[in-house]
């Protein structure tokens, strides 16, 4: 690993115009897919990512989303400094935002996804693919979002659970609600907005003036209530959060049962990622959107 050190640092060096040598490197948790570390040298930090060689365009993807939220100037967001493989490891290089643990304003980060929400493309999608969690995302640009969630979202995710030996009433459901996606959009399509697309509580934090930063994005143009909707999939977001967003950015009446909807893509990736134990609740909720629609 030495030697990736001296070539992570000489692109560094390269990167930011200034000498870097890695003198020290600490391993950081909370990563489940890379390996996480700070290093520091030459009086500077930065936040490091490694992974297999194979996993280089997962780290561009995840550059280009970050550089895609700073470049809307709305919530803070790392600087992406460089990215690169070698023959053992590929690694992204980011800047190191030292967080306060939770400690922060939860009506800024309401108030600034609201103002990142209304950055706005005029197709669905994205210019590249990215991931969620480890599973491919396909961000193939439509411009209409019903198609976009049928065919990249739901039933992207239902053919890797069929590969996985998921059959039976789980694809039964699963046709049946993708053949009605329309009846959940009666006002017509959503913008398409600027989304981080995997907005659970371990990726956001606040710096050191308690100001919100988000991270580990999955960036690509779509519904805003998808990214709304993953935020109370598995909580850890304050009431003040929801009140700034919903006083900067109101939703509709729809959201309430679109919400189970988007969620049900996080669901089935869990269910593709970690296993059967998800089952169940995919079922559950398809069972509760077609109930809807009956």
């Amino acid at each position: 690993m030495q030697q990736s050190w001296t070539e992570i640092a000489a692109q560094i060096s390269h990167s930011t115009g200034a000498p870097f040598t890695v003198q020290t490197t600490a391993s950081l948790g909370g990563g489940c897919i890379n390996q996480v570390h700070r290093i520091e040298g030459n009086g500077r930090r930065f936040f490091v990512k490694l992974n297999n060689p194979e996993c280089l365009p997962m780290f561009e993807a995840e550059a280009a989303g970050l550089q895609e939220i700073r470049n809307s100037r709305t919530l803070r967001a790392p600087v992406p400094i460089c990215w690169s493989e070698n023959s053992s490891v590929a690694w992204l290089v980011l800047e190191y935002v030292e967080m306060r643990d939770g400690s922060g304003s939860g009506a800024a980060l309401g108030e600034g996804l609201a103002a990142m929400h209304h950055v706005s493309s005029g197709e669905f999608g994205w210019t590249c693919n990215n991931a969620i969690g480890a599973t491919p995302q396909i961000n193939a640009r439509s411009s209409n979002w019903v198609d976009f969630w049928h065919k990249h979202r739901l039933g992207y995710q239902l053919q890797l659970a069929k590969a996985n030996g998921c059959s039976g009433r789980l694809q039964t459901q699963g046709e049946r609600l993708m053949g009605e996606l329309d009846c959940f959009f009666p006002d017509g399509q959503p913008p398409a907005s600027l989304l981080h697309g995997d907005l659970w509580s371990g990726n956001y934090d606040f710096d050191e003036t308690g100001q919100p930063v988000i991270f580990d994005p999955a960036v690509y143009y779509g519904d805003r209530e998808t990214d709304i909707a993953m935020t109370e999939l598995f909580g850890g977001f304050p009431g003040s959060f929801y009140a700034a967003y919903r006083s900067a950015y109101p939703l509709d009446a729809g959201y309430a049962t679109r919400k189970t909807l988007y969620n049900l893509y996080h669901i089935l990736n869990h269910l593709n990622l970690f296993g059967r134990g998800y089952l169940s609740q995919a079922e559950q909720m398809m069972g509760k959107l077609l109930a809807e629609i009956r």
